[in-house]
């Protein structure tokens, strides 16, 4: 019989959100070789999909099990708060009622499931898989929704220890990882998976674009910013770079998405007279290869205070579209690392941790990088050519989803020993347009003849 493994997390499909895209993505990717079950609350985003579920769903051989929990306004803290506990409390009653997994996989929406993943632990012998997305409390403590204190103190040391109890940490970047041994967690327990795309879904696909002509941008040069408008993004300075490029017209901004700064970003676009910015909903999966494609820019961004308890998972999505990218973090991130080593976009720095940042400052310098791009269009044809092998080569859905099945496999077989993802590529020399970064201490993006064969590696438009 297969291994039973129970995955933990409120957001799965049809949700519009990161977190139940990718869990979606990899469910059904594990399906095959393990009996699969996830344990899920009500979607928050649907784009393109019935908002009516069953208490049990069979999904691309993915046993779902749906749990109710209040929907308040994410806008609103405690409303927020409550919805986080009513899941928290729900699932941990579905829990102790059905479930005997021989494997639980906690992720952190809320941040509360690897705790009662630990009961489930203590009380049938399951092993335990902590996924962390994003690290709590330091990631709601250094974006302003929590005050450093006993409460966030408590919290932290609840959560160490329950992590200390996992079979296995999961973590997205080399800047987690070093968080949680920070946190005193052992070495051998970290595993660094990060995230991805399905580069044979998003694919750059920049001519005849359905989205552009839709949206009337055709004639624009499009910088858009598509994810969750969350309080972890810095976004107000691209606002501040649109204020500075709207004498240049063809120069068209563009958001996608949802969260609690949307309101306050609209506010913002009014006061400053923009007209050169849209605000646009989530849009359907299915739809994401040609609204990604849209862009001849995409923005990314990370709050300094938060570099290190998160990777955006929006950035896989944007190599797979074959798509330069301006960031504003970090200088000393891995995200800076990956953009200026495979020489895929520019970095604006956004400085040390503790430092406040020049929303103003550094909206100047995003102008000026998204200007050079504007300017350069074979340069920024060359970096989405680049952002595009990267994805394929490096964060293909396939290739993650793969080494996540490795490792259950080693955890259900009581291997001890953590396997940590390369955090750069270096392949053979490979024949085609693409030529070596520019940083000469970086990784060489190449490709061997007998890899696959990617139609989408030079994508002009």
């Amino acid at each position: 019989m297969k291994p039973r493994i129970l995955f933990l997390n409120r957001s799965y499909w049809p949700d519009a959100e990161a977190t139940g895209q990718l869990l979606t993505d990899l469910t059904e990717d594990l399906a095959d070789r393990f009996d699969v079950h996830v344990l899920a609350g009500r979607p928050n985003h649907i784009a393109g999909a019935d908002g009516e579920f069953a208490e049990v769903q069979h999904r691309n051989g993915v046993t779902i099990h749906r749990t109710r929990h209040s929907q308040f306004s994410k806008a609103s803290k405690v409303g927020k708060l409550a919805n986080l506990l009513s899941f928290t409390a729900s699932a941990y009653w579905q829990l102790r009622r059905r479930f005997a997994p021989d494997l639980v996989v906690a992720q952190t929406d809320p941040f509360f499931l690897p705790l009662i993943a630990r009961r489930m632990q203590q009380h049938s012998g399951c092993k335990m898989v902590v996924t962390l997305q994003d690290i709590y409390p330091d990631v709601m403590v250094g974006v302003g929704l929590l005050r450093e204190g006993r409460t966030t103190r408590t919290i932290r040391k609840l959560l160490q220890r329950t992590y200390q109890h996992a079979d296995r940490i999961v973590v997205l970047s080399r800047d987690m990882r070093e968080k949680c041994r920070s946190w005193d967690l052992p070495d051998e327990k970290l595993t660094i998976i990060p995230n991805w795309a399905d580069t044979n879904q998003v694919r750059p696909e920049k001519t005849r674009n359905r989205f552009r002509a839709r949206h009337g941008l055709d004639d624009k040069f499009v910088v858009m910013y598509s994810g969750n408008l969350g309080y972890a993004h810095l976004l107000e300075p691209l606002l501040h770079a649109a204020a500075r490029v709207q004498t240049r017209p063809q120069i068209q901004f563009v958001m996608i998405g949802e969260g609690v700064q949307k309101a306050r970003l609209e506010r913002m676009a009014g006061e400053l007279g923009l007209t050169n910015v849209r605000f646009l909903p989530y849009q359907a999966r299915d739809e994401l290869s040609q609204s990604l494609s849209a862009a001849d820019v995409h923005f990314v961004s990370m709050h300094p205070r938060v570099a290190d308890c998160l990777m955006p998972s929006k950035l896989y999505g944007i190599l797979a579209s074959g798509t330069p990218i301006v960031a504003a973090c970090p200088a000393t991130s891995e995200l800076a690392d990956i953009i200026q080593d495979f020489d895929i976009g520019a970095v604006c720095d956004t400085g040390e941790q503790r430092r406040v940042v020049d929303d103003h400052r550094l909206g100047c310098e995003l102008a000026d990088a998204i200007s050079h791009l504007a300017d350069n269009p074979s340069t920024a044809a060359q970096m989405g050519a680049s952002a595009r092998l990267l994805a394929v080569e490096k964060y293909d859905r396939r290739i993650q989803t793969d080494l996540f099945a490795e490792m259950l496999d080693d955890v259900l077989a009581g291997e001890t020993e953590s396997v940590t993802v390369p955090a750069t590529v270096s392949l053979d020399a490979y024949d085609t347009h693409i030529e070596p970064p520019r940083h000469g201490n970086g990784p060489r993006l190449t490709r061997p003849d007998s890899s696959l064969s990617d139609p989408y590696l030079s994508v002009p438009r």
